[in-house]
């Protein structure tokens, strides 16, 4: 078996930590796997992935995980019953994974999904997608970076999996893209499918690992929608929502989305798929500016789908975040017809359920239109979350009916 930790942390005596709070004994006990600075009485010096033990004041120990003092999540548990945290674990944790993947896709209909969701499959800040014989791993952070041997767990992928390439892919604003840990880096888009529709993912330049599979569940529920509707989908990306569409009989789909790099992919999906070219239309657009012009002409879509990045990054951002939000669905809730389906999503962790729906609410009657909710959705079973842990609940997806 190729090693799946650093050499470094599996043979480094383990930094000990020790809670601030006795409370968070019974948090941590329950399966949460997260410690922030103000958790423990002290930060010792350490590089960054440190093998740490969390104990007691009197010494008994509660959890073994990786350790990062120059981060605010200084602590992410990977063991608590356990008795040891070592390569046999971690592999025991993968094979878990690709046993709930190959349960879930068991044809050859999806080829595109999350096979290593981090904290939700036991590895914290370790990300793994599938795509075709092809998959992506991403690493949440130094402490991660400096903990798993991504080498050694991309030999592991390769083994089990018979994949073709494995390439790692460095967190927004690193120097580099990324480098490919087995196999060449793809020298094209890869193709791959979802529910039997086929696309093709650039996974080097594109956002996250290339495409946005955590909507997979919520793309297919849409379609009962779209036969014979006029199909908006704003911040459209590579048109993910929009081939869909065209899929499922929509008469003209129109996707909207501020890159052109990535309308120029949404155009090569719908293709892909045999699609009429006449009845989908890539606009270049700042999504607010596009609904500002399309309501001052009167225009109106059956449906309308706005998935837009994540406005709350932050904590601190959560307020300014939430106006946005509410400002930009009134403007969806303005164009979408009497009768049709407004879709909207948020992507952000910092926004809750509840106040996703006071956001909703609050915009459909800012534009002076009632609504029936039809649907209340999330993330698919790929994208797992520990049951204490709802932050990791991060995607809410609301469908309704407007008067």
């Amino acid at each position: 078996m190729p090693s799946l930790l650093q050499p470094s942390t599996a043979q480094q005596k383990p930094i000990h930590l020790q809670l601030a709070n006795r409370t968070l004994i019974k948090t941590l006990k329950s399966g949460h796997p997260w410690l922030y600075a103000d958790s423990l009485q002290s930060l010792p010096p350490a590089a960054s992935g440190s093998l740490a033990l969390v104990k007691t004041k009197e010494g008994d120990i509660i959890a073994k995980g990786l350790y990062d003092p120059k981060s605010k999540l200084v602590f992410r548990a990977l063991a608590v019953k356990e008795r040891r945290l070592d390569d046999s674990l971690i592999e025991a944790r993968l094979q878990r994974a690709v046993a709930l993947r190959r349960r879930l896709f068991q044809s050859q209909d999806t080829t595109g999904y999350r096979l290593l969701n981090g904290e939700g499959d036991l590895l914290p800040g370790l990300v793994c997608d599938i795509y075709g014989s092809s998959a992506v791993l991403k690493l949440d952070g130094e402490g991660p970076a400096g903990f798993y041997d991504t080498k050694g767990i991309a030999t592991w992928l390769q083994q089990q999996l018979q994949l073709q390439c494995v390439y790692l892919k460095n967190r927004s604003g690193s120097a580099s893209r990324g480098a490919a840990l087995v196999g060449p880096a793809p020298s094209k888009p890869v193709q791959f499918r979802e529910n039997g529709i086929a696309f093709a993912a650039d996974l080097v330049a594109g956002q996250k690992t290339g495409f946005f599979l955590d909507q997979r569940d919520n793309r297919s529920w849409m379609q009962a929608f779209h036969r014979g509707s006029r199909v908006l989908n704003l911040f459209g990306y590579t048109g993910g929502f929009s081939v869909y569409a065209g899929a499922a009989g929509a008469s003209h789909v129109t996707t909207v989305d501020i890159a052109n790099a990535a309308l120029s992919a949404a155009d090569d999906n719908w293709l892909l798929n045999s699609l009429p070219p006449h009845q989908h239309e890539s606009i270049a657009a700042d999504a607010f500016d596009f609904l500002d012009r399309a309501a001052a002409a009167k225009e109106a879509w059956d449906v309308v789908i706005c998935d837009p990045p994540s406005f709350a990054p932050n904590k601190a951002s959560v307020e300014k975040a939430q106006a946005s939000y509410e400002r930009l669905f009134t403007k969806a809730a303005a164009v979408t017809a009497s009768g049709g389906v407004l879709a909207l999503a948020s992507c952000s962790s910092h926004i809750t359920f509840p106040m996703f729906h006071t956001i909703c609410d609050a915009a459909v009657q800012r534009a002076r239109r009632t609504a029936t909710v039809i649907s209340v959705r999330g993330q698919p079973a790929d994208h797992p979350y520990p049951a204490p842990c709802t932050e990791l609940r991060y995607l809410k997806f609301v469908a309704h009916v407007l008067d």
